[in-house]
């Protein structure tokens, strides 16, 4: 069974699957970071400097300035704002995989297939002949392989 499992870890597919994990780990970080210190200071100041990260609900009836605030008089939460912004991080992220999924796709349709070469012309005619042809079927002259 240890044999079996260390056949099935080492395999290609599966080091691969652990590095695309670890890679979309760090990559989801970089986008965190970009929503909410880039994206969300611009987007609440095009909304009228709205805080999206301020921007809940006190289940208890109290009002607080900050979600810091209500969270450390432990008043339950809905916290609209934290959900927001984990939207627009879930549509940057696959804005992104998109666009490098396409870039990729792109290159990958642009890279022509190798042609296979199936014919060749004879020396001493100029023919078009197969590629195994030993004697030429337009002159007959006998082709060296």
């Amino acid at each position: 069974m240890l044999k079996e499992f260390k056949e099935f870890a080492v395999k290609g597919n599966v080091i691969d699957l652990a590095v695309a994990v670890i890679i979309g780990g760090a990559f989801g970080k970089i986008v965190s970071s970009f929503v909410q210190d880039i994206v969300m200071p611009v987007l609440s100041l095009l909304t009228g400097k709205i805080d999206f990260t301020n921007l809940f609900v006190s289940l208890d009836g109290n009002s607080y300035g900050t979600l810091a605030a209500a969270k450390e008089a432990g008043a339950a939460t809905v916290n609209v704002g934290l959900f927001i912004t984990a939207i627009i991080d879930f549509v940057l992220i696959a804005l992104a995989i998109f666009i490098m999924l396409k870039i990729l796709v792109k290159k990958k349709e642009e890279v022509p297939a190798p042609v296979e070469v199936t014919t060749k012309v004879c020396p001493f005619c100029q023919s078009t002949i197969a590629l195994k042809a030993t004697r030429c079927p337009h002159c007959t002259s006998v082709l060296e392989e």
